[in-house]
């Protein structure tokens, strides 16, 4: 069964009362579904961004794309994530991965573990909220039972493996971090490099009763009636790809507001993808995307 599209923004830019509120009022107004909050150092504060969000909007949902796990203590996680569920009405939706940018680790002075350190860490994390949230003892508890949709993004092997038995919403970047990148540099998935990603999630998962919703990160909205001309500016930023290879990378949408609709529509079909988030510099531009696929 195919799903309808959902609309998700993540908002970036750390900003004060006023401009916050009218910059998700804003995404409401625009048809976005979901208003998303990121977890890296320079950018705002997940929580406290979501409950300013949910309180400023009265039809989005929000959430965190996505909490960086070793930040977090599970027992301190889960009192976080109760309390913004509680405070938003039931509009939060938990975003997990293992965290990728090492320098964020040391400069919040936290030990940076392994690839296979963190993925562990990430599961432990979730078997924790899961088991607390049980708990009838464990104070406070989220609006949402038995807890908030929890939405976990990586690309990798082992974390696939965590999303296929516990997320409600799968994600993929269409990137992989670099092997020992101090930075968290990714390298960008091609087409068929999604298509080998996705399909052996959909391995994993196959013996789910109830299919998880399957999200793309879409790291550029440009409107240009020029395809070529727009991406040639950021073929430096993928020289082992051609213009070509470059136009057909699932994470670019690059065109008319008709033509990047009929590539979401593409996507969706080719792979699954019902729930597209758009970075916050490409939220107006994919704003007329939505008016153009609104109600599918």
């Amino acid at each position: 069964m195919t799903r309808p599209f959902r609309f998700g923004v993540n908002m970036m830019t750390p900003s004060a009362g006023d401009e916050w509120r009218a910059k998700c009022r804003r995404a409401e107004e625009l048809g976005y579904d979901v208003i998303l909050v990121p977890d890296h150092l320079g950018m705002p504060a997940p929580f406290p961004a979501v409950v300013a969000a949910a309180e400023a909007t009265e039809r989005p949902r929000v959430g965190t794309f996505v909490l960086n796990a070793g930040f977090w203590n599970p027992a301190l996680l889960a009192r976080e994530v109760a309390t913004a569920d509680a405070l938003t009405g039931g509009r939060l939706e938990l975003g997990l991965g293992t965290g990728y940018v090492k320098s964020e680790f040391e400069a919040a002075g936290l030990p940076w573990d392994t690839p296979g350190g963190r993925v562990s860490h990430l599961s432990r994390t979730i078997a924790e909220l899961d088991r607390l949230f049980a708990s009838p003892e464990h104070q406070p508890q989220p609006l949402q039972r038995p807890r908030p949709p929890l939405l976990i993004g990586g690309n990798g092997d082992r974390v696939l493996k965590i999303v296929a038995e516990h997320a409600d919403i799968a994600a993929f970047t269409g990137a992989r971090a670099v092997p020992g990148d101090p930075n968290g540099k990714l390298d960008v998935l091609t087409a068929a490099g999604l298509d080998e990603r996705v399909a052996a999630y959909r391995r994993l998962a196959a013996a789910r009763t109830e299919p998880a919703e399957l999200n793309l990160l879409v790291q550029m909205v440009t409107v240009t009636e020029d395809r070529r001309a727009a991406i040639r500016p950021s073929l430096e930023l993928v020289p082992h790809l051609t213009e070509d290879e470059a136009l057909d990378l699932p994470v670019i949408l690059l065109g008319t507001a008709r033509q990047m609709a009929e590539q979401v529509r593409a996507q969706r079909e080719r792979y699954g993808f019902s729930y597209l988030t758009v970075l916050e510099p490409g939220m107006e531009a994919f704003g007329t995307v939505i008016e153009e696929l609104r109600g599918e």
